[in-house]
């Protein structure tokens, strides 16, 4: 027995597309602020073992995985997580054929991969390049009252 109602086009296709689209961004932000907390926590307080250090990237990630600290571990294992759902992301955006979200994902899967690899250069060096991005982007984000690095208009805040 055939099911005619299932081949039907549906008009509210685009409208779940665009939802599921929203409930993948909603939880890539949330993973996001938990892997920024997480990163935090690994900088300050976690010692790479010198035998972690060496061998390339995907070697550190992969001793980050199995060898490194417990946060350390979480923190890498997160890491590969997102830049899978953001790689979801992208091509789901691109499904919906919306410019907009096209490029939105294809900036934050960039962003991820860049932050993976300075994660993987610290594994794989000990230094502290991740820290230094933190202090830049703090920097750049100004504190409340006042003026921002660049501004000479005058105008207090971010």
């Amino acid at each position: 027995m055939l099911d005619s109602g299932s081949t039907e086009v549906r008009s509210d296709t685009g409208a779940a597309h665009l939802e599921i689209l929203r409930r993948t961004n909603l939880g890539m932000g949330i993973g996001v602020v938990v892997q920024y907390a997480l990163g935090i926590w690994v900088n300050l307080y976690v010692t790479v073992p010198a035998r972690d250090q060496g061998g390339g990237f995907l070697a550190a990630i992969g001793r980050a995985l199995a060898n490194g600290p417990v946060a350390l571990g979480i923190h890498a294992g997160l890491g590969l997580l997102l830049v899978l759902g953001s790689i979801s992301l992208v091509v789901r955006s691109v499904l919906s054929r919306n410019r907009a979200l096209i490029a939105a994902s294809v900036v934050f899967l960039l962003a991820l991969l860049g932050a993976a690899s300075s994660g993987a250069s610290f594994v794989d060096s000990g230094h502290g390049v991740a820290l230094i991005c933190s202090l830049i982007s703090l920097y750049l984000a100004g504190s409340p009252g006042r003026q921002g690095p660049g501004r000479g208009d005058g105008v207090t805040g971010p």
